[in-house]
């Protein structure tokens, strides 16, 4: 009677350890796909962020050889064309002034 509960218990162990080896294989192998995942994600952000860089870039080229009467002429004709869109702009630039002074004030 010992040997067959012994032998019960080895094969109990033998099917733990065997669906802890599977479970593990699993947890890796998601463990790579999420990799991946992460860097196919980080690739396609550099790339976006680069393509912006790079309109921004010529927005400030485009702005260098103009006095500031015709930027504000520019700007007057782009919120009668998309008002909706220059409240939204005002909105995001006063936001980033505002973090950017509320911090300025705490580091003096």
């Amino acid at each position: 009677m010992d040997t067959s509960f012994g032998s019960n218990e080895h094969e109990s162990n033998q099917s733990m350890v065997l669906g802890s080896h599977t479970r593990m294989s699993e947890f890796s192998d998601a463990a790579h796909e999420m990799g991946r995942k992460v860097t196919d994600a980080a690739s396609r952000a550099g790339d976006y962020i680069e393509e912006k860089a790079g309109v921004v870039g010529e927005k400030i080229k485009h702005l260098q050889g103009k006095n500031l009467n015709e930027i504000a002429d520019e700007a007057k004709d782009y919120a009668r064309r998309k008002p909706g869109q220059a409240i939204l702009i005002s909105a995001a630039a006063g936001l980033v002034l505002g973090f950017l002074l509320r911090n300025s004030r705490r580091v003096f």
